[in-house]
């Protein structure tokens, strides 16, 4: 079994991965000892009788509060056990494994003052896949502290997890698992619900998704270059030269490899001296995405290697500091600019998609040789769209005032992510669509794919369609008995 080692070091997204993937944790004794040098601050904190919010006082409204010796006592357990509150479906396994690892890797830091136990706990029940249910939808993004709370409940043996296939209270499954309750101490309770872990480990999981669905783009955008005969100047070097963002370089020498061999090199091939900007501007907009990929990922890795803990220890100065760590803001506002940049990527989309429709009517010669599928689907291209474009909406500027004014401000970040995870699944949709589409056109035009890449990429939507071929089969012979000259564009649309 793959290991990933917690250390001081910084972890990696890829890393991160892994663990959700099934990964063993293990902590080596630099991230043990700068966990324990953590946790004798806080110690010396306590024996000192200083002020310290969430330690010593109430938190929220309550900061200046001060708590006495029997509620310093209880505190910490009365933080997880109160702060659980939330509705909706449960989060999925993935970001609940994701979270655990994030957080992990915060305590890990040093600056969140939590035993060394409670790391070893996390540990271990990601190591047994003991998964806390944890609700959807009850963070702001200012510490997931609902979500958090639920997962916590389970280390300490309450709330509720699932393993092994089965819902249990959190303490039978600990059992089952072999991990004795965590007993908390110290600043255990505040160190396990006041990190944006939910936020981070499912931004995660979604950079990884974009990452692939910018490849995917490329490769539909090249697919429906091909069923066109498109113009494949933009696609020069001395174009992207011109410009000089990464992002769109990127993509252009993407879009060239999958090309490369294609008939459209060849320098008489393309059919227009300019193409619409659907096609023309390719390397731009998927470029742009790329752009702000990467930049999502750089705000991932920020977060999940910060100490984002409030109050925040600094073993170097041996003090406990009052911070807003806790707010990821640049992940909150890198996910609302993704989603624009996902929305315009499946613009194009469906922009190239009534190119598609129309090559596919000037060139039918009778009914299609085999039974269409994109041409089916182009209406709910049109319908996916406006969807897609809802949810660019940003999710970071609505959060009202919490808390007695205390809390005046948040940065929304559960919403950014989860809204971009879905606007990926509605971008994905589309770009399978184009594709089919593009699979239609050439299925019966004289202009066969040559291209490296696309030529592969067109024998997997080949593949996908033949198992779908019983029903491919009832939809091609309706087509050839309603029009047995070949289907008209004026009758197209109610295939």
């Amino acid at each position: 079994m793959a290991v990933v080692t917690i250390t001081e070091s910084p972890l990696s997204i890829e890393q991160l991965l892994a663990v959700v993937r099934g990964a063993r944790v293990e902590l080596d004794d630099g991230a043990r000892g700068r966990i324990a040098a953590g946790r004798a601050v806080v110690e010396k904190a306590l024996d000192a009788g200083d002020a310290v919010y969430g330690l010593t006082t109430q938190v929220g409204h309550g900061k200046d509060t001060r708590l006495t010796e029997e509620e310093i006592r209880g505190e910490q357990l009365f933080l997880v056990m109160s702060h659980s509150g939330g509705i909706g479906a449960r989060l999925p396994t993935d970001v609940v494994r994701a979270a655990l690892a994030v957080r992990l890797n915060g305590i890990a830091r040093g600056g969140s003052g939590a035993g060394v136990a409670v790391a070893e706990v996390l540990a271990a029940m990601l190591n047994a896949r003991v998964h806390p249910v944890a609700p959807e939808i009850s963070s702001v993004g200012a510490g997931d502290l609902g979500p958090m709370a639920s997962m916590a409940q389970v280390a300490v043996g309450a709330g509720r997890a699932e393993h092994r296939g089965q819902v249990l209270p959190g303490g039978e499954a600990l059992r089952r698992a072999g991990i004795t309750p965590l007993v908390l101490g110290g600043k255990d309770g505040l160190a396990l619900i006041s990190a944006n872990a939910v936020s981070v480990g499912h931004a995660a999981l979604v950079v990884d998704r974009a990452e692939r669905a910018a490849q995917a783009a490329d490769l539909a955008a090249a697919l429906s270059m091909e069923a066109t005969g498109a113009n494949l100047s933009v696609l020069h070097p001395s174009v992207a030269r011109a410009k000089g963002i990464a992002g769109q370089t990127a993509t252009a020498d993407h879009l060239r490899g999958l090309l490369a061999g294609s008939a459209l090199t060849r320098p008489d091939a393309a059919r227009s001296v300019q193409d619409a900007l659907s096609f023309r501007v390719v390397p731009q907009v998927h470029g742009a995405l790329r752009e702000y990929v990467t930049a999502a990922r750089h705000a991932v890795t920020a977060e999940l290697n910060a100490a984002a803990d409030n109050p925040l220890v600094s073993v170097d100065e041996g003090t406990l500091l009052s911070n807003g760590n806790f707010h990821p803001m640049v992940l909150a506002i890198g996910f609302d600019a993704l989603r624009i940049a996902l929305a315009h990527v499946g613009q194009l989309s469906e922009r190239r998609m009534a190119h598609l429709w129309d090559a596919f009517f000037r060139t039918a010669q009778g009914p299609p040789p085999s039974a269409v599928y994109g041409l089916q689907l182009r209406y709910t291209a049109a319908a996916l769209l406006p969807e897609l474009l809802q949810a660019a909406a940003p999710a970071t500027l609505d959060t009202p005032p919490l808390d007695l004014g205390v809390e005046d401000h948040a940065t929304g970040a559960p919403l950014a992510v989860r809204r971009t995870d879905q606007a990926l699944g509605m971008l994905e949709d589309l770009l399978a669509i184009e594709a089919l589409l593009a699979h239609d056109v050439v299925a019966q035009s004289a202009f066969p794919v040559t291209g490296a890449g696309t030529a592969d990429f067109l024998n997997t939507v080949k593949e996908a369609v033949a198992a779908a071929e019983p029903y491919a089969d009832a939809v091609h012979a309706a087509l050839r008995h309603r029009f047995p000259a070949g289907p008209s564009p004026s009758a197209a649309g109610h295939v």
